[in-house]
């Protein structure tokens, strides 16, 4: 069963944080990490909303909810990368803290979806 989901506001919101990871990272980062943080921090934030896009065509509830844990594992590594470009200085405090908000905002989104699912499953829901 297809879900259309643009609609889902986790999706909406991971969308807007990868492209402002995309947007900081080729202003900031040196040139020399374009193989290195750069390629890593963009895959891994793209990989949030690709991975809620793919589970949302998934046929049943328990496989959407399993491209849901991926896309949360996907925000651990942008959490993670975002503390590195951190101490390397590669971001100053005020891009930092803006996208630390909107990671933690994503994950408080994500958590919050993960958990209707899961009770769409335990209700018996299969679609």
């Amino acid at each position: 069963m297809a879900r259309n989901f643009k609609s889902i506001i986790a999706w909406q919101k991971s969308d807007d944080l990868a492209v402002e990871i995309y947007q900081e990272t080729g202003k900031s980062f040196p040139a020399d990490e374009r193989f290195g943080l750069t390629s890593q921090i963009r895959r891994a934030a793209t990989s949030i909303p690709a991975n809620i896009a793919e589970g949302s065509g998934r046929e049943t509830l328990k496989d959407f909810a399993r491209f849901l844990h991926n896309a949360q594992g996907s925000l651990s590594e942008v959490e993670y990368f975002l503390h590195l470009a951190k101490r390397l200085n590669y971001f100053d405090e005020v891009t930092f803290t803006n996208l630390e908000n909107q990671r933690s905002e994503v994950g408080r989104l994500l958590n919050g979806f993960i958990k209707l699912i899961k009770q769409k499953i335990h209700n018996g829901e299969r679609t």
